[in-house]
């Protein structure tokens, strides 16, 4: 037990110097909100409109693919250093690893993860007469005509 004292007296201590600056904090400035305190503030630009709710889909995929190539690079790099005394086993390997890395960043690109351009809407032909309606093509189901009706 008196080989963990060090390590309570470390956590001790830097648990009340967490405390002790909070609250010298406080005491030095205590926080006085108003309406520019609270207000949204980035690069010296004010908003002018309120920011979407959902980011595109892109963002996500390109996050996607720098995650693979970081891992690629990850496992890359020791396989670099001791590949000669991995032989056959590691070629076959870092071959299996490279398929895998390469299948999803073809994934990614069939998702257009790098097409940054404007938005192609690409324009349906009119396959659908425009006079139907839903009151033309639904039929309204009543009690009229089942079978077993109580009336």
């Amino acid at each position: 037990m008196g080989q963990y004292l060090p390590l309570v007296v470390i956590a001790v201590l830097a648990a009340l110097f967490g405390l002790i600056n909070v609250f010298a904090s406080r005491l030095v400035n205590p926080p006085r909100p108003d309406l520019i305190k609270e207000s949204p503030y980035e690069s010296g630009i004010v908003p002018q409109r309120d920011t979407p709710e959902r980011f595109p889909v892109k963002f996500y995929l390109v996050a996607m693919i720098f995650v693979v190539f970081d891992i690629e690079i990850i496992f890359l790099y020791p396989f670099a250093m001791v590949f000669r005394e991995l032989g056959l086993f590691g070629l076959v390997a870092i071959g299996i690893f490279a398929f895998a890395v390469f299948e999803s960043f073809v994934y990614l690109l069939s998702k257009g993860a790098l097409d940054w351009g404007p938005v192609r809407r690409e324009r349906r032909s009119e396959v659908v007469d425009p006079a139907r309606t839903s009151t033309s093509t639904v039929r309204r189901v009543g009690h009229e005509g089942r079978a077993g009706e109580i009336a």
